[in-house]
């Protein structure tokens, strides 16, 4: 089994067409046709089924294809990590992080890393927890900052905490029930909230958090991420639970009031793949992202 073949694997397999797969990696198409053939035989079986001229893939495909996929982004990673030169002067960094934690922790640390080293890229993935874990776990990510705990079953990666963070609720000012010093969880059925969409780990917490308590939280709006939810509030449709640090960084037009005793928090983690260590920029990163525990 070739290099070579799992990369035209690859791209038939996601372009399922032979032509366009072998111009997407500039070989002939006779030749791209030719490996495939090669790897299926070597293999024994067959990975497409090209019947009528539409291309699918077939179980042995489907099996092969997560695989060839891993192979791949590792041998991309050995080649950045070889090609880096001395000092950090060169390379790039793939980096997943949840959008509360690049509006509140991220800034800081990114622009400090660029300054020291302006040499290397930084690629940014913004999802949440549970997808940046996939990705992670198929080599299309070096570093994610998580939250804690992990889905399970999760692949095989090394997490090291970072911070552990209170959760608050903001509202707009004139928001009536807010002027207090703290609000209890309990407290929130009496509102109704600006909820994340489906996958954000703020809106699996506050959910939880109020099923504790006994009640369902109703949902003035849904389905937003971290800048419409705060704008959506600045405008008094309702009131949202976030991290206290992206409170803190969101300027005129909201209140925040603490959550009482015994507070919701949240665990913040760096994760990477326990197999492959990261390349030399990524673990530079990781030692200054340490550094701010």
């Amino acid at each position: 089994m070739q290099f070579q073949q799992l990369l035209y694997f690859v791209a038939v397999a996601e372009t399922r067409h032979f032509t366009r797969a072998a111009e997407q990696v500039h070989v002939s198409q006779p030749s791209l046709s030719q490996q495939v053939r090669a790897l299926e035989k070597e293999l024994g079986a067959e990975l497409f089924s090209r019947a009528r001229g539409n291309i699918a893939l077939t179980d042995a495909g489907e099996a092969l294809l997560p695989l060839a996929r891993r192979i791949l982004a590792d041998a991309d990673t050995a080649r950045i990590e070889v090609q880096e030169l001395a000092q950090l002067r060169r390379g790039r960094i793939r980096l997943g992080a949840t959008p509360s934690v690049c509006t509140g922790l991220l800034p800081e640390v990114l622009r400090a890393f660029h300054d020291r080293h302006p040499g290397i890229q930084l690629l940014l993935e913004e999802s949440g927890s549970h997808d940046l874990v996939r990705e992670l776990a198929r080599g299309a990510l070096d570093l994610a900052v998580v939250v804690l705990p992990l889905p399970s079953p999760s692949p095989a990666l090394t997490t090291v905490e970072l911070l552990r963070e209170d959760l608050v609720v903001v509202s707009s000012p004139d928001a009536r029930g807010f002027g207090g010093k703290s609000v209890r969880v309990a407290d929130l059925q009496r509102e109704r909230l600006v909820m994340f969409r489906h996958g954000y780990d703020l809106r699996e917490l506050t959910v939880a958090a109020c099923r504790a308590e006994g009640f369902e939280p109703e949902f003035a709006v849904e389905g937003g991420e971290m800048d419409a939810v705060l704008g959506f509030v600045r405008a008094g449709i309702g009131v949202a639970v976030v991290p206290r640090m992206v409170a803190e960084r969101a300027g005129r037009g909201l209140r925040m009031t603490p959550l009482a005793r015994p507070s919701l928090q949240r665990t913040i983690a760096l994760a990477h793949r326990s197999d492959v260590a990261p390349p030399r920029a990524a673990r530079e990163l990781q030692r200054m992202l340490l550094e701010r525990r």
